[in-house]
């Protein structure tokens, strides 16, 4: 009976999209544009500018996935995260009515709503950590090159062609800026400059400009640029410090959600309990929050460390 009142209800749903003729993705983006909107009053916005008061937590996820989606060159994505986010709601709400558990009901849908703004985190995790290690190689040649010929149009140059995507392209366009648009090389280093998010890469920028004006300044290049390489020592030691807890988390996780069909075949009684009584279903609903709460710590605190001035 559930299930046909589960189906009645998303058939008046599809139902009201095709009356309004209102599309999923139109009606997905106006949620989100309503959830992430600024805050109205010029007061919130200057409590939020000073970090007096903190955004929700659902605008801060939201708009922290926007941000590595714009960095990562995936903005277009961002409506497809959205549609998926909403639909992972809708399906976590649905599991639960079925389960008829009624405390269920909102840990499902928000802790399976978050799962594509943490999926993005994970990502941005491991963009980071390729763009690092790209950019150790390009910035160790074109130094290199720069500390031999003094001369960074030079030196880009003769080691564009070692590049890799992403970092590649960024110093393809400082190349044609200044051959084709502006030949001053500070004003190209200063637009280059924000196009990487990396404080290393920024450093190493500022002091080429530097360069420009006094060229006993180069040797401060090298040390900046081993910073790089120490980065990766230190997230490479990180990564294995942290795998066990991480493992640990995995197991503990699989432990807890393999505990309600076990008990299925080991003990019935106590399995009608946990999930026909309401005692039951509220420690199935604490259970399965801690997980979602557990997995946002574990995805917030084990990510790489970045360098910063």
């Amino acid at each position: 009976m559930i299930t046909l009142q589960l189906m009645a209800c998303v058939g008046l749903i599809a139902g009201a999209f095709i009356l309004l003729g209102l599309s999923p993705a139109e009606f997905t983006g106006g949620l989100f544009a309503f959830l992430t909107r600024r805050p109205r009053g010029i007061r919130d916005e200057i409590n939020e500018a000073v970090k007096r008061k903190k955004p929700s937590f659902l605008r801060r996820e939201i708009l922290e996935a926007q941000d590595i989606l714009t960095l990562t060159g995936r903005s277009g994505r961002f409506p497809l995260i959205c549609a998926s986010s909403l639909l992972l709601f809708a399906a976590g709400a649905s599991i639960a009515i079925l389960l008829q558990n009624v405390f269920l009901i909102p840990v499902l849908a928000l802790g399976l709503m978050f799962l594509p703004f943490w999926y993005v985190r994970l990502t941005a995790a491991h963009y980071r950590k390729n763009i690092a290690a790209e950019l150790e190689t390009a910035l160790s040649i074109i130094t290199t090159a720069y500390l031999r010929n003094e001369d960074i149009l030079t030196a880009v140059e003769e080691n564009i062609h070692y590049l890799n995507p992403p970092v590649r392209g960024v110093f393809a366009q400082f190349l044609t800026q200044i051959k084709l648009i502006n030949p001053d090389v500070n004003a190209a280093l200063k637009a280059m400059k924000p196009r990487i998010e990396n404080e290393v890469f920024h450093e190493w920028c500022d002091a080429i400009a530097a360069c420009q004006y006094d060229r006993s300044l180069k040797t401060t290049l090298t040390p900046i640029v081993g910073k790089l390489s120490d980065m990766r020592i230190v997230n490479a030691e990180l990564e294995y410090l942290v795998f066990e807890p991480r493992k640990e988390f995995i197991i503990m996780v699989i432990l807890v959600m393999g505990n309600v069909p076990v008990m299925y075949f080991l003990n019935k009684g106590w399995y009608d309990t946990l999930m026909h009584t309401a005692v039951g279903q509220l420690v199935l609903a604490v259970c399965a929050a801690a997980v979602f709460i557990s997995a946002a710590f574990v995805i917030r605190l084990t990510k790489p460390i970045e360098y910063r001035r």
